[in-house]
């Protein structure tokens, strides 16, 4: 039995009763007073990253069940002065009374600057919690010094990008667990409760031995993964530029692969029970236009598991087309939905063939299972929080980063091997040596230099598959 199957059924029991924290548990066996050394029990957060995620995130830690104890923000770091002025204002806005009056960041704790992150975690205690949602390249910096300071993380994903950073964050992640830590990362699909349903459906052969898996995350455009060239006279520097446009540079976010396709990647593993052991990958640029970003516009990878079963993922950014959002598993007996449609609400039911209704509303007897559509899905971007502060409370074992670095290995496999144009094995990727962003330490100012920089003509460097083989650029 592999790390991801004994987590997934030691976890079952856990997150069956947490996974709806209610006000009538009134903290029942919840020692507060192991949060801290401090008299008081309140959790303080700092928020390190104020984009439109990190806004998300820091909501959903401020909303987490009163039952669970007090909580507040304590601190905001950003680069980008308007970045974090809209989330304060966002976080702040007394129309959502239960999330404002939990905001306590006078302005000298709203940091603006690169090493902000020191600054905000230097004021938290043991037991208070860091959210990272900055771009990835940073993201094992600020974990090894929270680490160093006794902090407790919550991590967006992806977690690294490149076969180096994934080694480092997994070492990293040894004294993490050493000192009991607890890390939540933002792969809430795995605290979905109609997912979670399906897997142990799945598991109990419900459509027979797996013999194929699929995903699609198909649309036009998508975030900031189409960037024109950088204008001196609109970012302060070419390292700013980038991490305002991050989505389109490979050493700051693995690129649009990396950060939308990294959840359907870990469903399909999730329902497997495995991480891939080789990926072939296809894809193409398009319609680029003036943009220089490093991105292709389509990705098809055709990952393998030990049992040589296949997984097939699709991705595709380009207006006009097919939209499709989903992850699907045929079985030897039927088939099952993952998620359709988005994350939240998964949709997740089992069909008695292979023949998939896509329209999730239609009711018929091909339909094995469903999970109830009446009441409405918990939200597992609020639960996933739940989960993590209830760890801490109760001081139980609480780490997903391994899995949060798999998860992001096996995405980057399938978007190397498409980028170079070779077969590859996840030791392939995992033993590369070829870091984004060796020097992510150094960057301390706007004006650092960024390890990716422009041609004389503004054009970034772009995979060529078939000519770079060893290197995506």
């Amino acid at each position: 039995m592999n790390e991801d199957q004994t987590n997934l059924k030691s976890r079952r029991s856990f997150l069956k009763t947490t996974g709806r924290v209610t006000a009538a548990s009134a903290l029942a066996g919840i020692a507060l007073p192991h949060v801290h050394a401090a008299d008081d029990h309140k959790i303080k957060v700092s928020l390190i990253g104020c984009g439109g995620r990190g806004t998300g995130a820091a909501a959903q830690a401020l909303g987490v069940s009163e039952s669970l104890g007090p909580i507040e923000l304590h601190s905001m770091v950003d680069v980008y002065q308007d970045k974090l002025d809209g989330s304060y204002k966002s976080l702040s806005n007394p129309k959502r009374p239960q999330i404002a009056e939990k905001v306590n960041v006078p302005k000298e704790r709203r940091i603006i600057g690169f090493e902000g992150y020191k600054h905000a975690m230097d004021q938290l205690r043991p037991g208070d919690i860091a959210i990272f949602t900055t771009p990835l390249a940073f993201r094992w910096v600020f974990f090894e010094y929270a680490i160093k300071k006794g902090i407790n993380v919550f991590m967006e994903k992806p977690v690294c990008a490149d076969g180096p950073t994934a080694r480092r964050m997994l070492e990293l992640n040894k004294k993490a667990k050493a000192k009991n830590l607890k890390v939540g990362v933002g792969l809430m699909c795995r605290h979905s409760e109609a997912r979670r349903e399906l897997v142990e459906r799945v598991r109990d052969g419900a459509i027979g031995d797996i013999v194929n898996l699929r995903s699609y995350r198909q649309a036009g455009p998508i975030g900031s993964a189409f960037t024109p060239p950088y204008n001196k006279d609109e970012y302060p520097s070419e390292l700013m530029y980038q991490i305002r446009r991050f989505h389109s540079f490979l050493w700051l976010s693995g690129g649009a692969v990396s950060d939308f396709l990294v959840h359907h990647v870990d469903e399909a593993c999730w329902l497997k029970g495995e991480w891939p052991v080789s990926c072939m990958g296809n894809g193409g640029r398009h319609y680029r236009g003036n943009n220089v970003d490093q991105n292709f516009d389509t990705y098809a990878c055709e990952y393998t598991f030990a049992d040589g079963t296949k997984y097939d993922m699709f991705g595709r950014n380009v207006a006009g087309c097919h939209n499709e959002f989903a992850v699907y598993a045929h079985g030897t007996k039927g088939s099952a939905v993952m998620s359709n449609q988005s994350h939240h609400p998964a949709y997740s039911r089992i069909y008695k063939h292979h023949n998939i209704d896509k329209n999730y509303r239609n009711k018929n007897d091909d339909v094995a299972w469903r999970y109830p559509m009446k009441p409405s899905e918990p939200n597992p971007y609020e639960l996933e929080w739940e989960h993590l502060i209830e760890a801490i409370r109760r001081d139980q074992p609480y780490n997903e980063v391994d899995r949060g670095v798999m998860a992001s290995a096996a995405t980057s496999l399938g978007r190397m091997a498409a980028h170079t144009g070779q077969n590859l094995t996840m030791d392939d990727f995992m033993n590369s040596d070829h870091e984004f962003s060796p020097n992510t330490k150094n960057i301390t100012s706007p004006d650092s230099e960024p390890p990716l920089k422009a041609d004389d003509k503004g054009a970034y460097a772009i995979p060529e598959p078939g000519i770079k083989k060893t290197r995506e650029y």
